[in-house]
């Protein structure tokens, strides 16, 4: 064999090696994030309290922070103006900023101190303003992959959206508190069939993505408590059931490590709190609340690859925000 022959061979094992390496590394890459929701409610006394909160998180410095709904309390008016400064705050994070919307930006706006808006066409304006392309928001951006670029049949929805980091699968979902704007009347009922559908689909797609990637956990981001009652998962009357059943079955079937992450109830809790049809616990599926309302602060969420269970907790605390409580809604 000639040297030239030789050395090519040689050449090409260290390529390998190297491009395996480099896969590894990158899938074994600790990273932490940042979760938080349910702010700036009491208004316009936690606008000072939200901004120190965003300063601490950029001192972190988090692959990315997640903003699970409720740009503001539900008797707040929904004004154009309003979306444009919660855009203003989330443009501050150095960091990608991925939005999931809540109930308090549209489905609660009929309310008469919200302003007595049109849920639907307030919904509409938010996904003109706040979802304009597939980047998230914060600077730099972040590239996600949304639900209505690669499902023509859901191209309403292009708040839903999904992106991976480290070998984990993210994905944000609309389904906001009020019991997830179903029950309220018909035309709030025919939007609730149509998004749940939506993010049924999203959720399936979501499986199929980390099982064919092999992922090693998948993260599910957005606002409603859907836990808060044993009934919302077995009453018909319920926004939420077909969702937890869906998550039930699939998390049993993809047994990796699952984290469920939202806000609504503004209490951090950390829990188990999916059980199989047999009442079994299914132990590979946490919960994440967030705080929220009176308690302007945030959690940061450590993700090591090598854990068997990947993920811990730490809340962030501004101490001045806590000597200036404020009156939730």
């Amino acid at each position: 064999m000639g040297i030239t022959k030789l050395n090519a061979i040689r050449l090409g094992f260290i390529i390998l090696a190297t491009h395996c390496v480099f896969v590894e590394n990158v899938f074994s890459q600790s990273f932490k994030f940042v979760a938080l929701g349910d702010m700036p409610y009491s208004q316009p006394a936690d606008f000072p309290r939200f901004e120190r909160l965003i300063i601490a998180i950029n001192t972190q410095k988090p692959a990315f922070s997640i903003f699970v709904g409720d740009t503001k309390s539900g008797d707040t008016p929904c004004t154009n103006e309003y979306v444009e400064k919660t855009n203003a705050y989330f443009n501050s994070f150095t960091a990608p900023l991925i939005y999931s919307i809540g109930d308090n930006e549209w489905t609660d706006c009929h309310r008469a101190l919200a302003g007595g808006y049109n849920p639907l066409e307030r919904l509409e304006y938010i996904r003109s303003k706040q979802f304009q392309n597939a980047n998230s928001l914060g600077k730099p951006s972040l590239k996600l992959q949304r639900q209505a670029d690669v499902m023509p049949q859901f191209s309403s929805y292009v708040e839903n959206s999904m992106w991976s980091k480290s070998g984990f699968l993210f994905v944000s979902l609309h389904i906001p508190g009020s019991n997830n704007n179903f029950g309220r009347d018909e035309e709030s009922n025919q939007e609730y069939t149509s998004r749940n559908k939506a993010n049924l689909a999203w959720i399936h797609r979501a499986y199929e993505v980390a099982k064919d990637k092999k992922s090693l956990g998948i993260i599910f981001a957005f606002q409603a408590d859907m836990f808060y009652s044993p009934d919302l998962a077995i009453s018909a009357s319920s926004g939420y059931k077909d969702t937890i059943d869906l998550l039930q079955e699939q998390s049993e079937k993809l047994p990796i490590p699952t984290l469920l992450l939202h806000g609504d109830s503004h209490q951090l809790k950390i829990d188990q709190p999916l059980r199989n049809g047999k009442g079994k616990l299914l132990e590979n599926v946490y919960r994440l609340e967030v705080m929220g309302a009176d308690q302007v602060q945030a959690v940061e969420v450590y993700v090591n690859p090598k854990g068997s269970s990947p993920f811990s907790f730490r809340p962030l605390i501004v101490p001045q925000n806590i000597s200036a409580p404020a009156q939730s809604k």
